[in-house]
């Protein structure tokens, strides 16, 4: 698929648009011709950083606005050709202690975006981040788009509920919506200040302080990992595919590897860093999904998508990221 010719011109909206996910979005689009406008709350902690868009400042257009502002949001879908949906709370352990701030974005905010769409532009394409959590534990390996849904946390249930309105908002009021269930996405851009949206950038963080890094438990539960490039080219692929409308993909690499191997590699790219083994604290315990890793045949069937950065390339490629720009995520 010819992607420059797809997106040169159009114009594109991304919520979280500071943030990890779409800022790389953003910067892609840029280098396609592509007019971008970018809109994100900078909630302190969520992610959204200035710094993301560092070179590309005058090139896109910035909203500071919180997507449960429907106003607001029926005013910034105009005229839109694409929404990519990246806004969103991630935090698994913050879910289960603040229930109702998850669920004011991942769900009230959801549909707000939506309501937005159908009443000011409904002819938008939009596409939705979801995410593994979706799932809860796995009953069988590797899981596929149809693998039972029964979460193990509150951002696991609000996830499930703001796909689902934009799969139904696709099947009856004719956004054309899509979802793209991501795992462990990595690389440069990740905020790196606390490690409750996930662990790899922490792991990072702690080896290029040479630090300890603590394992839980015997760490032998195995996860797939996808860097940002991998998922930027997933999420473009879904956005300028018609056959995508109403269809859900996961995203894996393929590869599992072990929470302790995935420490140790980290260690390795930072050349510092050792491990600690730690019993497993109660709140993550009881949260804990064991082994994951994803069927992505689907998505690579109808779009021609794989993983191509393997998880020690990706690494290197973060650690030389973080070791020149620290001083804009520490």
């Amino acid at each position: 698929m010819d992607l420059q010719a797809f997106y040169s011109k159009k114009t594109v909206l991304i919520t979280g648009g500071l943030g990890f996910i779409g800022s790389s979005i953003a910067r892609r689009l840029v280098e396609m011709d592509a007019a971008v406008r970018l809109v994100d709350s900078l909630i302190p902690t969520y992610g959204g950083n200035p710094y993301n868009i560092a070179g590309i400042e005058d090139r896109v257009h910035v909203n500071f606005s919180d997507v449960r502002d429907i106003h607001s949001m029926a005013y910034l879908v105009q005229n839109q050709d694409i929404l990519f949906n990246m806004a969103g709370t991630l935090s698994h352990i913050d879910s289960m202690t603040d229930p109702f701030t998850d669920l004011e974005i991942n769900c009230l905010g959801q549909l707000k975006i939506l309501e937005a769409c159908r009443l000011n532009n409904p002819g938008i394409k939009v596409i939705f981040a979801g995410t593994r959590s979706q799932y809860g534990r796995a009953r069988y390996l590797p899981v596929d788009e149809n693998h039972p849904m029964q979460p193990t946390d509150v951002n696991g249930i609000n996830n499930i509920a703001g796909e689902s309105y934009h799969l139904l908002y696709s099947k009856y009021h004719g956004i054309r919506a899509a979802s793209v269930r991501l795992t462990n996405t990595y690389g440069p851009r990740h905020q790196m200040r606390h490690s409750r949206q996930g662990f790899l950038n922490w792991f990072v963080r702690l080896a290029i302080d040479d630090e300890e890094i603590p394992i839980y438990g015997q760490g032998d539960q195995r996860r797939d990992f996808t860097y940002i490039d991998d998922v930027v080219e997933a999420l473009l692929l879904v956005g300028a595919s018609a056959k995508s409308v109403g269809q859900v993909y996961n995203l894996g690499s393929g590869q599992p590897v072990s929470v302790r191997r995935t420490a140790e590699k980290a260690i390795a790219a930072a050349g510092r860093g050792r491990i600690r083994t730690v019993d497993f604290p109660a709140d993550k315990k009881n949260i804990e999904v064991g082994d994951y890793y994803a069927d992505f045949s689907k998505i690579q069937k109808a779009l021609d998508w794989r993983s191509t950065v393997t998880l020690d390339e990706g690494l290197a490629r973060t650690v030389a990221y973080y070791a020149e720009c620290r001083e804009h995520y520490w």
